[in-house]
Formats: C-alpha cells, sequence, structure tokens
C-alpha cells in the first residue's frame, strides 16, 4: 500500500526479495498539471509494469474496499506513504499483520509531513521506522530503524529521495526476521511522541522576525512542495532557495533593520533583514512568472534595498 515516488523503492524491494507480492493498492488516479490531465500513482505505474494487479479505493474503510483486500489472502501488508488510514478491519486480515515505512525516527514526527518538520525544526538527523501497523496514528511497536543524516544542502526533496531509499534498504533487512517471526517490537515511548500535522497555508509564510536560521530552515524544508512565501506589493513572492546565513556581524550599538526589510541587492541575491541576522535569497518567483535567480530578478531593478517584505 502506498502512493507517491517515496514509496516506489519499498515495492522494488518487495518484488526483488523473491516474494509473492499478490497486489497493490494506491490512491484513485488525480488530474494533474494546467490540462488536469488524469494521473496514475508512481505506485501504481511500476506495479502495472511487473504485472501486479492494482486496487485504488476512494475510501478504504468501505466494506466493499475490505472485501477486495480480503480476497488478495495477504499474509503481510506493507505500507509505504499510502495517504489513507487502515481501519481495524483491514488490519487485522493478515496473519503476520501490517508493517509501515515511516520517514521519520519514531515516536518523533508522527503523522503526514515528517520529512517537512525535520528539516524545517533544523535537525542534524532523521531516518526511517519500519514499525507494526495500530489503530493510532504512527503508534504501533518499532520493528527496525535506520539513521539518515541532514546536510546542509538538503532540502525535504531531497530528504524524500534519500529516505525512500533508505526505507527500501531497511524493508529488505527485516523482511526475513519478519516472515520467520523472529523479529521483537519494541514499544513507543508515548510521552516522547512528536506530531507532523500536514504543512497548512499560513506556515508556508515566511516570519521575518524569526532568526535568520529559522527562515533557512523554513525555505528548504518548504522545497520543492508547497514553497515558502512571502508577500511583496500585495503579491505572493515564492522564496524557493536561501544562502545558509553566517553569524550577524553587525558592528556593536548599530541600530539593525527592521526584519523583512531588503537591505542590499546584487548578482549574489537579495539580502534581507530578519528577526536576528541577514539572509540572502538566491531563488524566487514572483506572481505570476516563472522560477528565477534572484540575482537575475535584481538586476532587473524591480527590487531595490529598503524595501520591506511581507
Amino acid at each position: 500500500m502506498g502512493t507517491p515516488d517515496f514509496a516506489v523503492p519499498s515495492l522494488l524491494a518487495l518484488i526483488e526479495s523473491g516474494e509473492q507480492v499478490v497486489g497493490v493498492v494506491t490512491q484513485p488516479d488525480r488530474p494533474v498539471g494546467r490540462k488536469r490531465l488524469l494521473t496514475p500513482t508512481p505506485v501504481k505505474v511500476e506495479a502495472e509494469r511487473h504485472g501486479i494487479p492494482v486496487l485504488q479505493p476512494e475510501r478504504l474503510r468501505r466494506p466493499e474496499s475490505v472485501e477486495a483486500v480480503r480476497a488478495l489472502q495477504p499474509d503481510l501488508i506493507v505500507s509505504a506513504a499510502y495517504g489513507q488510514i487502515l481501519p481495524k478491519s483491514v488490519l487485522e486480515l493478515p496473519k503476520l499483520g501490517c508493517i509501515n515505512v515511516h520517514a521519520s525516527l519514531l515516536p518523533k514526527y508522527r503523522g503526514g509531513a515528517p520529512i517537512h518538520y525535520a528539516v524545517m525544526n533544523g535537525d542534524a538527523v532523521t531516518g526511517v521506522t519500519i514499525m507494526y501497523m495500530a489503530e493510532g496514528l504512527d503508534t504501533g511497536d518499532m520493528i527496525s530503524r535506520i539513521e539518515v543524516p541532514i546536510e546542509d544542502a538538503d532540502t525535504t526533496g531531497t530528504m524524500f529521495h534519500k529516505l525512500s531509499l533508505a526505507g527500501a534498504q531497511l524493508l529488505k533487512a527485516t523482511l526475513p526476521g519478519l516472515l520467520a517471526g523472529t523479529v521483537q517490537a519494541v514499544p513507543q515511548n508515548d510521552a516522547e511522541a512528536v506530531y507532523s500535522p500536514n504543512i497548512t497555508r499560513e506556515q508556508e509564510r515566511i516570519d521575518w522576525n524569526e532568526p535568520a536560521e529559522a527562515v533557512w530552515n523554513k525555505v528548504r524544508g518548504l522545497h520543492p512542495r508547497p514553497g515558502a512565501y512571502t508577500l511583496w506589493n500585495g503579491d505572493v513572492l515564492k522564496i524557493w532557495s536561501c544562502a545558509k546565513p553566517e553569524p550577524d556581524q553587525a558592528p556593536d550599538g548599530q541600530a539593525s533593520p527592521a526584519a523583512g526589510t531588503v537591505v542590499a541587492v546584487g548578482d549574489g541575491g537579495i539580502q534581507v533583514a530578519t528577526g536576528s541576522g541577514l539572509i540572502t535569497i538566491t531563488e524566487l518567483q514572483p506572481a505570476g512568472k516563472k522560477t528565477m535567480d534572484a540575482g537575475q530578478f535584481a538586476r532587473g531593478g524591480q527590487m531595490n534595498a529598503g524595501v520591506v517584505l511581507g
């Protein structure tokens, strides 16, 4: 059970393990792009390439959807970024249970956006946990885990890719013991639980009163989707990348510009004051235009020092 690109390496790991993958459950085809073309999920494409039957229930908890899964007679259900909560009626179907390939080091970042929060919060490391699925939100006992460092150059997009590969590697390593019944699952400590709900529109907006490093983490944490933004001349200005901020070296006693103030523009980008320190925007997207280099945008003379963003 999986939907986006993240789940494809886990599906391939199951296929390559030599086990019989009796079916794939994924989200229904959805309209994509400006032309709203009905598009299959990446997992569906991969499943069909291998001749695996595909189910696409709109709601998995509906009786007819449960019966369709039951008809496959699965011994084990593996979920990876499926996008729907498995009801008890499905959790009880396979004799070996249901496991989930979750992109965080549980119990930290339970929920639907664990990679976004790890990057936005400036974590130095995250990882993948394979756990038994329970009725709660990512609350099941943990079977195995692997750590993956978050580098300065990483975004949610690059971590999405790294963690998808790490998850597949971990699944391959975990599968033999799980099938043999020799794994020893460990309960999560609920007192240490941290949640990562889906990103809201308000979270996408940059608060220039935050320190420069927090702004930098937000921008890379929201790249490539959904993107961080600010307001400029009353319109949305997407901020796609920034240089890692350096320690604030303003002379003692010098008044700091108000947060959000453009301090300088040049080939290197657009330098903006934050609540603590300066940050340089390197890639942006004005409303109705394509993504562009911030230095190129600055050379166009459309933004000058003294402008206040937000």
